[in-house]
């Protein structure tokens, strides 16, 4: 018992770091060149639940809004994917080259940190740096420091209903209000809305829109800070945990000196922000009255069906379309069942959502395209589809039934298709190629054993190459090993062409005596080095006239190399006028040609 549970404590330990190294936090701007005073968007984004967000200082902009949060959950064949985005609308105020720093986060235990972001600013508009206009709170109301700064600054969740039927939208708000000065904010902690399928309304969250309003007797600077479209999944209480902020407010503070009396004093306070929990009653749609194949639509729809043709030829294809439009849970719409003929083929429908989230929920249209394919010659009909809701606002079921269509299939042409016959009416069917293979007559083009590939000599010997070519590879290789294991040997195999490279630059070298005549001398003492194994500090004219001696080499021939290696000394000090350069680079070649015939 003790090995099993260690093992599911290792593996829950790797799973947990792979999602760590999976997790992705990265930064993006929507232009990085803009003017001064032109907005522009900056996005933190983590795939993934984070929390402890902690943006960059914005040093060189200025903040007009933000953090405006986003987050989404998208499942593809079971994998569910949640990402989450953090963005900013800023303005430059000055000219030059502006860096974004990095911003942080705690991911799966981990502190990420994204890249940072060069901006280049260029001369614009300018930039209003007290605005009091909607987008700005009305300094009117700010107040002293207050003993209690809860009371004049909080968040509240506001719904627009708190009791609803399952799978009835929600438009949930978190207002933030406050008598006091903010300087920073900083996003804590999302709640996780457990219980709703959530989608987030993007509709004026560039800017927060400040307003001034009465609550509790008192006057408020207002803004939205978050608007969310919720769905309730199941029946019962649900309890919308609490949205968390952090915020640097302004407050006055008590005067120290006459210059304080006269201007006022003030100090920046550090104040984090939870919103109360919120309790939202569910109810469980009704029983009573539910039509037969109700999939769990809620909100107020119509819907229209049609298909693009009444008449075609068997194996052509027919586009059925159903458009649902309305307001409600439409992105959460199950497939709907259509009455086909049992004769047409019908394939998985294409959805196209056409979707608006704003402050009064979601609403647009949903589109399904079935394509069918009729295999029968015939006249067809199409049974109406019938398409339920539930209604919240009437608290009842609401019906909607489609179109009925007759459609006449003729019979297809006979390129292409293959023609059989029903057992049952003789009528012409039509098949595709790819459903039926029918069965082939005539010469089957069967062979006797013994007369095909497989035992034939050329099979046998195929089977043998493999094994040849394999004890050949390692004959090489064993071969090259033992030629290449004497280090002296390859020197001396190799001299010839590393001499053959230092010719042709002294080739190129023609014209340049100086260089030309260092180039032939080195090459003819790099050679003489390698091939005689010695080594470049011991060469002079007596160990090369004595090692060649030893070798066997033509008395001649050490006397021509003697002279040539004296004419490339002499060039350095004198000009050599008994031989031009060409005629000194092709006796060297000679020489070193004539040495590796010899030895």
């Amino acid at each position: 018992m003790k090995t099993r549970y260690y093992i599911t404590l290792l593996l829950l330990l790797c799973t947990n770091f792979l999602f760590a190294q999976d997790a992705r936090f990265t930064a993006s701007v929507s232009s990085t060149q803009v003017g001064t005073g032109e907005q522009f968007e900056v996005t933190f984004s983590v795939n993934g639940n984070g929390d402890r967000f902690t943006p960059p200082d914005f040093n060189g902009f200025q903040v007009l809004s933000g953090p405006n949060v986003s987050n989404s959950i998208t499942s593809i064949n079971g994998n569910t994917t949640v990402s989450n985005a953090y963005s900013y609308i800023l303005a430059a105020v000055k000219e030059g080259t502006i860096t974004i720093g990095t911003a942080s986060m705690v991911v799966n235990g981990r502190r990420l940190q994204t890249s940072p972001i060069r901006m280049t600013v260029v001369k614009g508009q300018p930039v209003q740096q007290n605005n009091q206009a909607q987008n700005a709170p009305d300094n009117s109301i700010a107040e002293e420091a207050p003993a209690d700064l809860s009371k004049s600054l909080f968040i509240r969740a506001v719904a627009d209903q708190t009791t609803v039927y399952q799978g009835q939208q929600i438009v949930l708000t978190y207002r933030l209000y406050t008598r006091v000065g903010i300087v920073d904010s900083r996003l804590d902690k999302l709640p996780d809305l457990t219980g709703f399928w959530s989608q987030e309304v993007k509709d004026n969250q560039q800017q927060a829109q400040w307003r001034v309003e009465t609550y509790k007797g008192q006057k408020y600077n207002v803004a939205d800070v978050r608007q969310s479209i919720l769905f309730a999944e199941h029946s019962g209480n649900i309890t919308i945990d609490p949205f968390e902020m952090t915020f640097i407010a302004r407050v006055t503070a008590p005067a120290r000196d006459i210059m304080d009396q006269f201007f006022g004093s003030y100090k920046d306070v550090k104040y984090a922000v939870k919103s109360p929990p919120l309790v939202i009653h569910v109810k469980p749609l009704p029983e009573n009255g539910k039509p037969a194949g109700f999939t769990g639509a809620v909100g107020n729809f119509i819907m229209s069906t049609d298909v693009d043709k009444t008449e075609l030829k068997a194996n052509e294809s027919l586009t059925y379309k159903v458009k649902v439009s309305g307001s409600g849970n439409i992105k959460l719409l199950k497939d709907l069942n259509v009455n086909f003929p049992p004769d047409f083929e019908k394939y998985d429908p294409k959805i196209t959502d056409t979707v608006t989230e704003s402050t009064k929920g979601v609403s647009g249209s949903r589109l399904y395209t079935f394509l069918v394919i009729p295999r029968h010659q015939g006249d067809f009909k199409i049974d109406p589809l019938k398409f339920s809701y539930f209604n919240p606002s009437t608290g009842r079921y609401v019906v909607l039934p489609g179109k009925t269509f007759s459609i006449k299939v003729n019979r297809g042409t006979a390129e292409s298709n293959v023609t059989a016959f029903s057992a049952v009416n003789k009528e012409d069917v039509k098949v595709l190629d790819k459903d039926i293979r029918y069965i082939k007559t005539g010469e089957p083009g069967l062979s006797r054993k013994g007369e095909g590939f497989y035992s034939s000599p050329w099979y046998f010997l195929l089977l043998a190459a493999g094994p040849l070519a394999c004890v050949a590879a390692f004959i090489y290789r064993n071969r090259e090993r033992r030629n290449n294991s004497d280090v002296v040997k390859v020197k001396s195999r190799k001299a010839g062409k590393v001499a053959a490279r230092h010719l042709a630059i002294a080739e190129k070298l023609l014209g340049n005596r100086n260089e030309f005549y260092e180039a032939i001398f080195k090459g003819l003492y790099g050679y003489l080095s390698d091939k005689l194994n010695i080594s470049m500090a011991d060469l002079n004219r007596e160990t090369i006239s004595s090692a060649l001696n030893n070798r066997m080499i033509d008395q001649n021939l050490v006397a021509q190399l003697l002279e040539t290696l004296d004419i490339c000394e002499m060039a350095r000090y004198s000009p050599v006028t008994s031989m031009s350069e060409q005629e000194v680079l092709e006796k060297a070649k000679t020489i070193i040609n004539r040495i590796e015939d010899e030895i």
